[in-house]
């Protein structure tokens, strides 16, 4: 490698280092990494911001933009908290009951929308339905940020790694829906099973403050019927355009934000009510991000470590498919699960190849590489980005989870779940 490779390489490890460790805000050390990445000549503007193999991902940035205005909009409605409400009460006192609708409730919705919307979104009511009855919200939140993770892997759009597969793979909402979506309807079920073992047995809510929950009116928390109406409407077409790309070859990014501005349009929203539900942190984590993985590309060092992974793996399709399943798991619980896909999708790419007209063996590295980065962000607090924000509004809200807390739990979870996908892709690809 050139001088400047290896000076990019050290840039991107202290950069990544800093997020893993959290020494550094995440956004702050992204940035300064793609900085640093310009002023030691390993990349420019056009590499990093117009092409589409070493430059910003644009695609996800805007499907994420999108989609987070969407959200944002229909927040105003009141449809999330009616929903928790409802589960609450659907629970009639026994909170593991309630635990599990929760559960599910949060793992459709990661699915449809993403996690670290959902976990937004139905994290501060959970906290207030159990401050009702006077239950610690802690175990229901463990429960819903792993929840959403899961579920999150069964579409494109749940969890931003597989927004970052698909764009560099070039797989379509449908491949997520055909290839993942079966396995994590039996590893929700699976999940559920493990709620019980977890936490189930040890939640009791005291009888007169269960009846104090039936009192409870979901349709109040409704504020404008005549708007959930369009704005369901909306976000219904905006999941055909996702399904149906195959037809009409609108990218996903188009499509979210079409719907973004069709949601402001038909609600009518002033500016203040969609834009304070953007994650702009996110989205400039994602651009510098991007930008260091890119100069990695552009100097050639991820080109040469999917050279020798070829020379090591061989034809062996099954070994690196596990491989990267287990190590995925394994890294993606110490940093953060994107910039984790981030810097191992170009790999891959190298590796297999794109989507299109790929054997099942090859692909199934790629669906190794989801299930192992979405899956293996249980296992810490820092693995996923729906656990940060989960802690974060425990911590507001006077429940603080200490990052020991949440692993001695999510690593039980990672490992059941993980374990559970191996012979699935074994199934599915290589028998």
């Amino acid at each position: 490698m050139t001088v400047t490779a290896w000076l990019a390489l050290v840039v991107f490890v202290a950069a990544y280092a800093l997020i893993a460790t959290e020494k550094v805000h995440r956004v702050k050390a992204a940035l300064g990494g793609a900085a640093a990445m310009v002023i030691i000549g390993a990349t420019r503007g056009h590499s990093a911001f117009f092409s589409e193999s070493t430059g910003v991902d644009w695609n996800v940035v805007f499907l994420l933009l999108g989609m987070m205005i969407i959200v944002g909009v229909l927040r105003t409605t009141g449809i999330f908290e009616f929903v928790a409400i409802w589960a609450a009460k659907a629970s009639k006192g026994r909170p593991f009951r309630m635990m599990a609708l929760l559960v599910v409730i949060t793992a459709v919705a990661s699915a449809l929308l993403d996690n670290v919307t959902t976990v937004l979104l139905i994290a501060p009511v959970t906290i207030l339905v159990c401050d009702r009855v006077r239950i610690s919200p802690i175990p229901f939140l463990l429960a819903e940020a792993m929840a959403s993770n899961i579920g999150g892997t069964a579409t494109l759009i749940g969890d931003p790694p597989n927004i970052i597969i698909a764009s560099r793979a070039g797989f379509s909402f449908n491949d997520f829906l055909v290839h993942l979506a079966p396995l994590v309807v039996v590893l929700l079920v699976i999940f559920v099973g493990l709620c019980w073992l977890l936490w189930g047995r040890s939640l009791h809510i005291d009888p007169a403050r269960a009846a104090a929950l039936q009192g409870l009116r979901g349709r109040d928390a409704i504020t404008d019927r005549a708007l959930l109406g369009r704005l369901g409407g909306v976000l219904l077409l905006v999941l055909i355009g996702f399904a149906t790309h195959t037809v009409h070859h609108i990218e996903p990014s188009l499509i979210a934000m079409l719907g973004a501005g069709a949601s402001i349009l038909v609600s009518k929203a002033d500016q203040s009510d969609f834009l304070r539900e953007v994650e702009w942190e996110t989205l400039v984590f994602f651009a510098g991000l991007f930008i260091m993985v890119g100069a990695l590309v552009e100097q050639g060092v991820i080109g040469q470590l999917a050279v020798a992974l070829t020379g090591a793996v061989g034809d062996q399709y099954l070994a690196a498919a596990m491989v990267m399943l287990f190590g995925s798991a394994a890294l993606s619980g110490i940093v953060d699960n994107i910039p984790y896909v981030a810097t191992m999708s170009p790999l891959v790419l190298d590796l297999v190849g794109p989507a299109e007209g790929l054997p099942p063996p090859k692909q199934g590295v790629w669906w190794a590489l989801a299930l192992g980065a979405d899956l293996g962000g249980n296992a810490t607090a820092v693995g996923a980005s729906a656990n940060v924000v989960v802690t974060g509004i425990a911590k507001r809200n006077g429940h603080p989870i200490s990052f020991w807390e949440f692993t001695k739990y999510g690593l039980v979870v990672t490992v059941v779940t993980i374990v559970a996908a191996a012979p699935y892709l074994y199934w599915r690809y290589y028998a």
